[in-house]
């Protein structure tokens, strides 16, 4: 399962932001941005973020995940797009030579320690 690496370098990443000079930090939220493109499955990351978690700071983190489109610009016209199916063609001249904008994102955008 992928998604159990994912998890494990999110909370290493997670843990390694925490200030140092917080006794007993407890991680409330973490917000994860993720492209529709980064192969991730939410609810196996969720899954695998719960076991990951446990006995840490981050133990019982609520995830907020922004689900980040897919974003194409042709390399002919220029124009630029969200990409809603298979097909990476140009809506507008229908070239296939293009490139992507986002959608492959996989990262901690904050996270948020309890008081």
């Amino acid at each position: 399962m992928h998604e159990m690496g994912v998890a494990q370098q999110i909370v290493d990443i997670a843990l390694e932001s925490i200030p140092p000079e917080i006794e007993n930090p407890r991680i409330e939220v973490l917000n994860l941005r993720i492209g529709k493109l980064a192969a991730v499955v939410e609810h196996s990351l969720r899954f695998c973020m719960e076991i990951i978690s446990k006995d840490t700071p981050l133990e019982g983190a609520r995830l907020e995940i922004d689900e980040v489109d897919v974003k194409a610009r042709c390399k002919s016209c220029g124009r630029e797009w969200v990409v809603d199916g298979p097909a990476f063609r140009c809506p507008a001249c229908t070239e296939g030579a293009v490139e992507l904008l986002s959608g492959r994102e996989l990262e901690i955008s904050s996270l948020e320690i309890a008081d």
